[in-house]
């Protein structure tokens, strides 16, 4: 049975959690949102029937298969997590406004329509509004290879007629671009060398599937990769990763309601960063071969914090971090080192009771105080998880709105947590 696209659109809906229940049993964790996002694009790259396995049901998702859609690919989904995509008849370059404004991460179109088409025109991306998000790392790459960019009222125009392999030396390690720029050097003639390339597991999981269909991409997981362009690619079948981000949230629930929970279909080494600091707080963390255990029954000690590119302290947890270290007592310093304004958040976390002063990149947290429930919104999808953990360890009712920011990234959060036990429900508003 084959089931059609899924509809994307904007649902007024509230999360209402009652909290103070310790978290058990266990929670079954869905492909990886930021392969998924990137790895689609990639099919554009790709003569013949592509089918990618494991894809979490989440709105960005269904928006970047809605992108190619609308772009001329064949696209079909075979079940909920299963998607066919055949981009054999794509003949545009041009990605419609409206439609990258519904995600971050259309701005991998740019790499992959310039890799087939040798031109690319790509509106800016939507998505969380943390900070900006320079695209020079990304256009100084594509410069390398051949390509010349301009940039008009925030669109992006890149030709490439001379498009080759080049050196690129990214100033920042940039996870966007270094995937916007394996995808223009797959099909790129010659070798392409990147230094201070971003090593994240998503990145790693975007070569193996390139790999799978014909690409030559080696040192991926490492900060050089090297890329020899090949002529063509072919189709297949590809199962991405487990999410790191949504394994990582369920640990911090179990912690913050001192819970013991085991979370399940994990890759334990991608989450190594997380569990050095649990266990640095006093939180046990047994890890099996695709799964982990949180258990918090003892007193948590406070900790100090910095996030940094894959394999440190992921930004995407941080506000997990702070939500959970507003149930420590002590003072708690968590510095963000890869965004700018992305502790907007905290003033939702003061409403409950927390106590967060921040300054500039610098968080300072005076935990202990029990939190109380209120009503908070998720400023972005990261933010919006921190605020769960908030509400699920706190007394009384929290209403959490805006929650469609949750929805680009958690598949079955509701069901998820209620099974393990959580009292949380959907309410329109």
């Amino acid at each position: 049975m084959e089931y059609s696209a899924h509809e994307w659109g904007v649902v007024l809906e509230n999360l209402i959690i009652n909290g103070g229940i310790s978290l058990s049993g266990e929670v079954n964790i869905s492909g990886a949102k930021n392969a998924a996002v990137a790895i689609i694009p990639a099919a554009l790259l790709v003569e013949g029937e592509c089918i990618i396995e494991n894809l979490p049901d989440i709105s960005d998702v269904r928006v970047i298969a809605d992108i190619l859609k609308a772009l001329g690919a064949e696209v079909s989904w075979l079940d909920e997590s299963t998607l066919r995509v055949d981009a054999t008849n794509v003949d545009t370059y041009e990605v419609d406004q409206e439609c990258a404004g519904r995600m971050r991460a259309s701005y991998y179109l740019l790499g992959a329509l310039v890799s087939r088409f040798h031109k690319a025109i790509v509106p800016p991306p939507g998505g969380c509004n943390f900070g900006t998000r320079p695209i020079d790392q990304h256009l100084k790459g594509l410069q390398s290879l051949g390509c010349t960019t301009e940039v008009n009222g925030g669109v992006i125009c890149a030709e490439g007629e001379n498009l080759r392999g080049g050196q690129v030396y990214f100033d920042m390690v940039s996870v966007g671009a270094t995937i916007n720029i394996m995808l223009a050097a797959t099909l790129a003639p010659g070798l392409t060398v990147m230094e201070n390339a971003a090593k994240e597991p998503h990145v790693v999981d975007l070569a193996n599937f390139l790999n799978s269909m014909g690409a030559n991409i080696k040192g991926a997981g490492t900060d050089v990769i090297k890329i020899r362009g090949v002529e063509r690619l072919h189709g297949g079948t590809y199962s991405i990763i487990p999410d790191q981000i949504e394994a990582g949230t369920y640990m911090f629930a179990a912690a913050a309601t001192r819970g013991d929970v085991v979370i399940k279909n994990v890759i334990p080494k991608h989450l190594e960063a997380v569990s050095a600091k649990f266990v640095e707080m006093g939180i046990e963390v047994w890890e099996g071969d695709d799964e982990v255990r949180v258990v918090a029954n003892k007193p948590l000690n406070r900790v100090n914090v910095k996030t940094l590119p894959y394999p440190g302290f992921p930004t995407d947890l941080q506000p997990l971090m702070v939500a959970l270290l507003t149930t420590v007592p002590g003072t708690s310093i968590v510095t963000e080192s890869v965004w700018d304004s992305r502790f907007q958040y905290t003033g939702e976390l003061d409403r409950m009771g927390a106590n967060i002063t921040v300054d500039g990149r610098v968080a300072v947290i005076e935990g202990g105080r029990p939190l109380t429930g209120a009503t908070v919104r998720a400023t972005d999808l990261r933010a919006g998880a921190g605020l769960v953990v908030a509400a699920l360890a706190c007394e009384g009712t929290t209403t959490v709105t805006d929650i469609r920011h949750i929805d680009r990234g958690y598949e079955r959060i509701v069901e998820k947590l209620t099974a393990l036990g959580a009292n949380i429900s959907r309410n329109n508003d």
